[in-house]
């Protein structure tokens, strides 16, 4: 007992002497880079050797040209009306820059572009083959001046400093290798005072969650592979959600990365919640 003591106050001065030689955000850097979290581990493909940033794009790549259909088709349209409950969070403050962080095939940019009519919203993804569908859906529209979808990764997010308004990512946070970094580096890019929205799967408190678990464990890959698509997706979309930190939890980690005003409501009896927080104006 007293030999780990001893250890870990070793440890902390070590951390606490090398993050008073660096910069705050390389701090913030270290801590969260030491810190993962369980559904950080959590992947789609038990047999792969791959880690899980190349296993989600793999696993979007394969379900992209279908991923909008089972999106409505398995909730019933209802991701729907929690995207535009998400995106009207964001209406007070008349962003005229959006990053949409895990864009996907651009539904939220799309969403966000006709309700909030900003100057330019910018998607980033890691499946190339999700964002091709979302370019083309986004070409349909009409939107091409407004959007511009481009691979990227959250956790390396290909801006500067103070670069966009407003923040958004729905459904996504999950998939991060590394949920602390990951936010860390949307509070990066955001100007002070923008704000971040999630729009995440939580877990349901009982006895909804019995009925949940039913439908997302078995149902929901059952009918996926009945329209022939990847059941390990689906698979993986519950244990994925039923890992990751929810409501206060991921409040928390919000207030702990740097951002300010940290909230949470839940939706559709708190299958889904959304998160929003703010940068600070210093």
């Amino acid at each position: 007992m007293e030999k780990n003591y001893w250890f870990r106050l070793l440890y902390y001065l070590s951390i606490t002497a090398i993050e008073q030689s660096i910069t705050p955000q390389a701090s913030l850097t270290l801590r969260t880079m030491a810190k993962p979290l369980p559904h950080d581990h959590v992947i789609p493909f038990k047999d792969s050797e791959k880690g899980k940033k190349e296993q989600v794009a793999e696993m979007f790549d394969r379900i992209a040209c279908r991923y909008d259909f089972m999106n409505r088709f398995l909730s019933a349209r209802t991701d729907v009306r929690w995207r535009k409950k998400a995106i009207s969070f964001l209406k007070k403050d008349q962003p005229k820059t959006i990053l949409d962080i895990a864009t996907g095939t651009g539904d939220m940019a799309i969403m966000a572009c006709k309700m909030l009519d900003p100057d330019r919203i910018t998607g980033i993804d890691i499946s190339t083959q999700m964002l091709e569908v979302g370019r083309k859906k986004i070409e349909k529209e009409g939107l091409v001046d407004k959007i511009q979808l481009q691979h990227g990764d959250s956790e390396t997010i290909n801006f500067a400093e103070n670069t966009f308004d407003a923040g958004m990512v729905a459904f996504g946070v999950r998939n991060f290798e590394n949920l602390e970094k990951g936010l860390s580096e949307i509070l990066r890019v955001l100007k002070p005072g923008g704000q971040l929205v999630i729009l995440e799967f939580t877990k349901p408190p009982q006895p909804v969650r019995g009925l949940y678990n039913l439908y997302m464990g078995i149902v929901a890959p059952q009918l996926a592979r009945w329209f022939k698509q990847n059941k390990e997706a689906y698979q993986y979309l519950n244990e994925s959600a039923n890992a990751f930190p929810a409501r206060a939890h991921l409040r928390d980690i919000l207030t702990k990365v740097g951002f300010s005003d940290t909230r949470y409501k839940s939706l559709s009896l708190g299958i889904c919640c959304i998160y929003t927080g703010r940068k600070p104006v210093r």
